[in-house]
């Protein structure tokens, strides 16, 4: 094993984390080093199948796709890995017992990204935010290790919720790529059409339509909460515990800007952040003894 190919891969997968998982970087400082490179180097991997799929003036998306694809699967064999970064990968799904067939799940989720530019009803959205989200749950759930099986489902409506949200605080930057992530039944049960999203119309109908979405997305954080006490350990209790507290947050701003996302991007400022870490650590010692 080479060890220095090992510490430049966590170190660039630390890098990119830093720079495009604030939130998670300022909560992940609280694991243990194990854990805490563990999840850069899964957070890297993901990142950087997600960009491939954003990134629309790139000719060869499904290409691009297909490699990291094969990428992810070389590093489930014992052949020679060049990459620092998937060497990190490997020893990261080696010693936590990741199965592949998360990530198989996950990529399946970015080529709907390629397929589909929108969904009929919210079964069909539930499939594509499982495979992008709800699976990143069970990943992480392996790092940060639940002995009891019933965690995992908490995972999976944890990694619901978030992707629920992003897709809420999203929708602009979606809208520029030609997608619409919000049920296509749910949009004409609410009287919101298509040019409606395209001309930015933050009318009656559509903060309807925005808070029914919230209110599914405080449904599914709410039933995930149990599930923090199922986690062996207690840093990596917080560390989920401050990711729902700060994206819940996330609908909390788009509430507080009278659901109008189009004019500002919902996000919660580091201030705040950190007041939410403080409070949670505050809550400690309930965090240990009872969740």
């Amino acid at each position: 094993m080479d060890k220095q190919k090992l510490k430049t891969g966590f170190r660039e997968a630390k890098k990119i984390t830093k720079q495009y998982a604030k939130t998670f970087y300022l909560a992940s400082l609280f694991l243990p080093p194990d854990k805490k490179y563990a999840s850069y180097a899964v957070y890297a991997i993901c990142r950087l199948s997600d960009e491939t799929v954003d990134d629309l003036t790139c000719p060869t998306l499904q290409n691009n796709l297909e490699q990291i694809e094969q990428k992810i699967a070389a590093a489930y064999t014992q052949n020679l890995i060049n990459s620092p970064l998937l060497a990190a990968f490997r020893q990261t799904v080696n010693t936590y017992r990741i199965p592949k067939e998360y990530f198989d799940t996950l990529i399946k989720g970015m080529y709907m990204d390629l397929e589909l530019k929108n969904y009929p009803d919210f079964a069909a959205l539930h499939e594509y935010c499982y495979r992008v989200a709800g699976v990143i749950g069970l990943i992480m759930l392996k790092i940060f290790g639940a002995k009891n099986e019933s965690a995992q489902a908490y995972a999976v409506k944890l990694g619901l919720a978030m992707q629920l949200t992003n897709i809420l605080r999203d929708i602009p930057e979606d809208l520029a790529r030609g997608r619409i992530y919000l049920p296509q039944e749910e949009l004409r049960a609410f009287g919101v059409s298509e040019q409606q999203l395209s001309l930015k119309q933050n009318n009656a109908a559509f903060k309807s339509l925005m808070r029914f979405q919230i209110q599914r997305a405080w449904q599914l954080y709410a039933e995930s909460l149990p599930g923090i006490r199922l986690i062996d350990n207690c840093p990596s209790r917080f560390v989920v515990l401050a990711m729902l507290e700060n994206y819940r947050a996330i609908l909390g701003e788009i509430q507080k800007n009278n659901y109008d996302i189009f004019s500002r991007r919902a996000q919660v400022s580091k201030i705040k952040k950190i007041m939410i870490i403080l409070k949670i650590l505050l809550k400690g010692q309930y965090l240990c003894k009872l969740i």
